[in-house]
């Protein structure tokens, strides 16, 4: 996917979750001449409670090294193999191996960066669930959240600098780690581009698959199963 792409994939995220749906409460009128409208009945609100730390540990734990990881990883070697990127790995088993070793490196790197910058600038960085009803408002709340947070005790949602670095965080660790020398930071930027897109796609995960309490999500990713506060879209 190319920057255009990213960008309007992005772009399309935040047009569906910023337009506010306002609610009306239309009155009651009474059975008598008296035209006095009833009080409308308050709706609960979705309120947000700050994660602690062992919730947020057990969710880098699953970030990390969960399946999500792992099974992306595994994804993304298996389209490095086809297009045999890079080619001084080669082919067979062992190439794989190298593949999918440094795949999944750069996602334990960004995901380890991302909870430890998140901890620095105090932000939330934990996905939650949309409190919105429909395929278009819950899209876009997922791809919002590839670049935002929650911050302070109201959960309010900021610009995540965290969120954004992260992935490419990653991609810089693996091409001056252990990718050949030829590879510079054009080529970290590019990855860092495919990190970022597969981000975006676990949230969209995290947003739509089945996270009941008999699921895997339900049993590990414990703090992802809330609803996001309906005040801070």
């Amino acid at each position: 996917m190319t920057m255009r792409g990213l960008t309007l994939l992005l772009a399309l995220g935040v047009a569906t979750v910023l337009p506010h749906l306002a609610k009306a409460q239309a009155p009651t009128a009474s059975g008598s001449s008296s035209n006095a409208a009833l009080p409308a009945t308050p709706q609960p609100a979705v309120t947000y409670t700050p994660p602690s730390a062992t919730t947020k540990f057990h969710n880098y734990l699953f970030d990390a090294f969960g399946p999500y990881p792992i099974v992306g990883a595994a994804i993304a070697a298996g389209i490095n193999q086809a297009n045999n990127a890079p080619p001084e790995w080669m082919q067979g088993g062992e190439g794989y191996g190298k593949r999918f070793g440094s795949n999944f490196g750069i996602l334990a790197i960004s995901t380890s960066t991302r909870y430890g910058l998140a901890a620095l600038f105090r932000e939330d960085t934990l996905y939650y669930r949309c409190d919105c009803k429909g395929f278009g408002p819950r899209l876009g709340h997922a791809l919002l959240s590839t670049f935002t947070a929650r911050r302070g005790e109201d959960g309010h949602r900021v610009f995540s600098f965290p969120d954004l670095v992260a992935p490419y965080a990653g991609a810089m660790a693996g091409v001056y780690g252990w990718y050949p020398d030829r590879f510079d930071a054009r080529d970290a930027f590019r990855l860092g581009n495919y990190s970022l897109i597969g981000y975006a796609a676990e949230n969209v995960g995290l947003e739509f698959i089945y996270q009941g309490p008999h699921s895997l999500l339900g049993r590990m990713h414990l703090s992802n199963t809330h609803s996001a506060p309906s005040n801070s879209h």
